[in-house]
């Protein structure tokens, strides 16, 4: 029997009014699985015969020959550059490559015995929607002995930092057949053993240039397992991040004492990503976050970058062995010391390029973070956030995220989709920490912003 006017008006309702219902409570993929199979995609023995390579150079300190074609850091630079040039060549051009110089005086630098030329090699995987937004993953060219005027020594560096510039060239095979809304860029910098002189350069250009760098990754040694405390362990790593931004202004200083914040800097928010990112998508490793910018009386590369204010974090092995480290080569009581191509875990260091490959993938799919973040609540019994938003291509919306304030990850979110603001009811300000990321629409997030202004109060 044909339905009625009436009784097919009311049918349609109830379809229309589910379907409604069903879009309003939609949220993005909890996982993405392009993320699945990069995590598994960098190959051990890629990495392994990388580092052979540049150990093969047998030094690349910084002082070292420039001219040869197969001993120093001029060899080892040239090398890189073309292993960029092949990775660009598979990919159709996809990467622009070029060396970034800087002449570094002998004067004032006690590390440096002449005038010397600090030279970066750089790959950029230009994004098709922010050009001029970057996500960066670095590691060490140079290397060194126990003299750090010693530029003639052999130097072999393969685990600091050999590993890590391998990780690098590993992480670029593996994302170039990837297309990315935002730049990546892959790089080798000079200069870390005499005083970060390399980072320093890339920083300031970036800063001159007007970058919008929303994260930088600097690999120092992810290839060791075996601890100078005795400790062997392949199943986590440390990521080091500074709590507040080098550059803060008395007025955010003045907002973390009253309002919170003083371990909610952008580079603290990427260490958590990073660690978000390895437990949802790396099977039995752990990142560690170290609340410290780096280890005691010792730098890396993302500290210049800090100092510009831009964030960065340090990843790297969690167990050191400083035999291995800055050691002229020599057997001593029966002790091994050197960073020799021995001591290197090929899988470890290739499951920390995973980390460092999701991470890249996932910022550089991810939309813009929202803007000028204020929050609101001060003797109410619900929490207010408000943002500002731009209609970007591919942005599912924001998810809300709040904490306990002696928690070191965020513990609790929520999806509230396309709106600018968004209340939290019965969730007392006093009691938790908050934060909002944007979503996109294949579940990739960006860093979780804080919030560092106050909602204006209504004049009754």
């Amino acid at each position: 029997m044909p339905l009625s006017n009436t009784l097919l008006s009311f049918f349609l309702f109830l379809c229309l009014n589910g379907l409604s219902a069903q879009s309003e409570r939609w949220a993005p993929p909890q996982m993405d699985p392009r993320l699945l199979d990069i995590s598994q995609a960098p190959s051990a023995e890629r990495i392994e015969a990388d580092i052979q390579k540049l150990v093969s150079f047998g030094t690349r300190h910084t002082l070292s020959d420039t001219l040869s074609d197969s001993r120093g850091i001029g060899a080892a630079r040239r090398w890189i550059k073309a292993e960029f040039d092949k990775i660009s060549a598979e990919c159709g051009g996809c990467l622009e490559v070029f060396y970034q110089r800087s002449l570094v005086p002998a004067e004032g630098n006690r590390r440096f015995v002449e005038d010397t030329w600090v030279v970066n090699v750089v790959a950029v995987k230009r994004g098709s929607r922010y050009p001029n937004r970057y996500v960066i993953m670095s590691g060490d060219i140079d290397s060194r002995v126990s003299d750090p005027l010693d530029g003639v020594s052999d130097s072999p560096g393969a685990n600091d930092n050999a590993s890590g510039m391998a990780g690098v060239l590993e992480a670029a095979r593996v994302l170039t057949p990837y297309q990315f809304p935002t730049s990546i860029i892959f790089t080798g910098l000079s200069g870390e053993e005499q005083g970060l002189f390399g980072g320093k350069h890339m920083a300031e250009v970036a800063k001159t240039e007007g970058w919008d760098i929303i994260g930088v990754l600097n690999n120092d040694m992810i290839g060791n397992i075996e601890g100078i405390d005795g400790v062997v362990d392949n199943t986590s790593f440390r990521v080091f991040s500074e709590p507040t931004p080098a550059t803060a202004d008395e007025r955010l200083r003045t907002w973390n004492r009253f309002y919170g914040g003083e371990v909610d800097g952008p580079s603290r928010q990427l260490a958590r990503y990073v660690e978000r990112l390895t437990t949802q998508y790396m099977a039995n490793l752990k990142a560690t976050m170290i609340y410290r910018l780096d280890r005691f009386g010792r730098g890396g590369h993302h500290r210049p970058f800090n100092d510009q204010g831009f964030p960065g974090v340090r990843i790297m092995e969690t167990h050191e062995n400083y035999n291995r480290q800055h050691q002229d080569i020599r057997t001593e009581d029966g002790i091994q010391y050197g960073d020799v191509i021995g001591s290197v875990n090929f899988e470890y260091a290739a499951r920390l390029t995973a980390v460092n490959a999701i991470t890249l993938a996932a910022l550089a799919w991810a939309p813009p973070p929202p803007k000028n973040l204020m929050i609101g609540g001060a003797v109410e019994p619900s929490t207010q956030l408000q943002w500002e938003t731009a209609d970007e291509p591919g942005l599912a919306g924001y998810k809300v995220y709040w904490r306990d304030t002696t928690a070191p990850q965020w513990q609790y979110s929520r999806f509230v989709g396309k709106v600018t603001d968004y209340t939290l009811k019965n969730i007392v300000i006093d009691n938790y920490l908050f934060g909002v990321a944007s979503v996109g629409e294949d579940g990739n997030e960006s860093v979780v912003v804080y919030p560092t202004s106050l909602i204006p109060r209504r004049r009754n």
